[in-house]
C-alpha cells in the first residue's frame, strides 16, 4: 500500500497532494462529502467514515473520424477516445482516495464538460466520496486499488446488508454512426406507421456492444454480477446520426453465502 501511495502521490498535481494531506491522516479531521444527509448517514450505519470528496479531471481532446453518409459503423477511434478520458479522470479519483488512505470511494458520478477552447474538446469529470471501514478490516480489489461505485448511500447500505460488497465501477461505450435513410426509401416511408428496420438494427448492435464492453470489465474485476446499470445516449457535439452509448453500473462480489436482508422494522411518526 505504501508503494501505492507513492505512485498516487505522483501522478497527482501538488496542489491536490496537499489538501488531500490536510484532511487525511495526520492533518485536520474535516471531511468533506458530496452526500446528502440521509446518504451520509446510512453510509455511516453500514461501518464506514467518510474521508473527503476526491475527483479526477482529464481534458481531452476527442478528434475526427471520417465516416460513410450511407452506412451504419462503429467509430472505434471515437470510442476510444471516449473511454480512454473517462479511465484517466477515474484512475485520478482514485489516485486521491489513495492518497486519503481510503477503502472505496461511493456515490461516483462522471461528467462531461464542453468548454469554448475548441469544438473537440472536453472534460472529463469523475467525483465521488472516499470512505473507510471503521473495524479496519480491509475492501480494497484484489489489485489493491479502493472499489468505486456510483450506488447512493442507500444502495450502497443495502448492497452490504444483502450480503454484497462492491468491486468497481465499470463501464462500456460505443460511439456509433446511424446511417441515413436515402431519398428513395425516406419519401416511400413518409407518413407510413411502419418500424424502421436499418435505424433499429444499428442502436441495437451499439448498445450490445456497449453492455458487452462492461460485462468483460467486471469479470477481468472478478465479480459476480453488476448492479444499477444505467443506459446513457449522448451525441456530444457529432450530431444527430452519431451517439454514444454508455453503459454503467457497480460490479459486485458476494460477502457470504446467504443474500437475505433483515426485515424491515415498521416506524410510526409520533407527530400525527
Amino acid at each position: 500500500m505504501a508503494a501505492n501511495l507513492v505512485e498516487a502521490e505522483q501522478a497527482l498535481p501538488a496542489d491536490a497532494v496537499r489538501r488531500l494531506q490536510e484532511v487525511g491522516p495526520g492533518g485536520r479531521r474535516l471531511f468533506t462529502s458530496d452526500l446528502s444527509v440521509n446518504e451520509f448517514l446510512l453510509v455511516e450505519e453500514a461501518g464506514f467514515e467518510p474521508l473527503g470528496l476526491v475527483l479526477g479531471s482529464s481534458i481531452y481532446q476527442i478528434g475526427l473520424q471520417t465516416r460513410r453518409w450511407s452506412q451504419s459503423q462503429e467509430l472505434e477511434r471515437l470510442t476510444q477516445a471516449m473511454y480512454t478520458a473517462r479511465e484517466l479522470a477515474m484512475s485520478r479519483m482514485e489516485d486521491e482516495a489513495e492518497v486519503l488512505g481510503a477503502d472505496g470511494v461511493v456515490g461516483v458520478r462522471l461528467d462531461v464538460n464542453y468548454y469554448e477552447w475548441g469544438r473537440q474538446t472536453a472534460e472529463f469529470i469523475a467525483v465521488g466520496t472516499a470512505v473507510r471501514a471503521r473495524d479496519g478490516s480491509s475492501w480494497r480489489t484484489a489489485a489493491g486499488k479502493p472499489f468505486t461505485s456510483d450506488l447512493s448511500g442507500q444502495d450502497f447500505w443495502t448492497l452490504l446488508q444483502s450480503g454484497f460488497a462492491p468491486l468497481g465501477l465499470v463501464l462500456g461505450t460505443c460511439v456509433y454512426h446511424v446511417a441515413h435513410r436515402g431519398l428513395g426509401n425516406a419519401l416511400a416511408q413518409t407518413g407510413r406507421a411502419q418500424e424502421l428496420p436499418t435505424f433499429t438494427q444499428a442502436l441495437y448492435e451499439a448498445r450490445e456492444r456497449a453492455m458487452t464492453r462492461m460485462e468483460d470489465e467486471a469479470g477481468r474485476l472478478g465479480a459476480e454480477g453488476v448492479v444499477g446499470v444505467q443506459l446513457v445516449e449522448r451525441s456530444h457535439l457529432w450530431g444527430s446520426h452519431t451517439i454514444e452509448f454508455l453503459a454503467i453500473g457497480t460490479a459486485v462480489r458476494s460477502l457470504r453465502p446467504d443474500h437475505v436482508i433483515p426485515p424491515p422494522v415498521p416506524v410510526v411518526p409520533m407527530d400525527r
